[in-house]
């Protein structure tokens, strides 16, 4: 898992808990590199699953509901760094429909390593977007953060419901995406 997830999983726990529970944190997960990461390095996903599981004692949160909210910082903090994969895009649907044709291959530029989750789409009705995440690693819930910060950011409401692959869970889950507003706010640019 590329670092760039573990420093922004920092720089969240050090913004919404403190440097204390980000130092406690670390230090209770008994890394192999004592919690300095780079961006650009390459780490073990279980470190993330560690750091997480710590701060849920820590925080008396859900490790779900502490990967959800990352998804949703992780959102924000791209949206930031990357506008130039906002341009031209100007609703959830359009956006999520690029992230494997279009942010997968950019990120695969930058890391050629990088283990990246799929997205597969369809449309099942109008006004409706279904997503299958796969992955490796058990992070469907960073999905639906990262989901639902999409829907906020572009300003609609849009429904998620999520359904793991029971053989699977967490690495496999089906997205049901549904626009509240008026479909055809959230199909523009498709």
């Amino acid at each position: 898992m590329k670092g760039v997830v573990f420093t922004e999983f920092l720089e969240m726990v050090e913004t919404q808990f403190g440097l204390e529970v980000a130092d406690r944190i670390i230090e209770q997960s008994d890394l192999p590199n004592d919690g300095a990461y780079t961006s650009v390095g390459t780490y073990e996903h279980e470190d993330l699953l560690k750091l997480v599981g710590n701060l849920s004692r820590e925080a008396e949160t859900p490790p779900h509901a502490l990967v959800k909210a990352f998804g949703q910082h992780l959102f924000k903090r791209f949206s930031q760094s990357f506008p130039e994969f906002f341009d031209g895009v100007d609703s959830a649907f359009a956006f999520l429909s690029r992230v494997d044709d279009v942010i997968h291959v950019e990120v695969r530029k930058l890391y050629p390593d990088a283990e990246l989750p799929r997205f597969r789409l369809s449309f099942p009705d109008i006004g409706e977007m279904e997503l299958r995440y796969e992955s490796s690693r058990p992070f469907a819930d960073l999905a639906e953060g990262l989901i639902e910060a999409c829907s906020r950011h572009f300003g609609e409401e849009i429904v998620v419901s999520r359904e793991d692959d029971p053989t699977a869970p967490g690495c496999r889950a089906t997205f049901l995406l549904r626009c509240e507003q008026g479909a055809e706010l959230c199909t523009t640019s498709l």
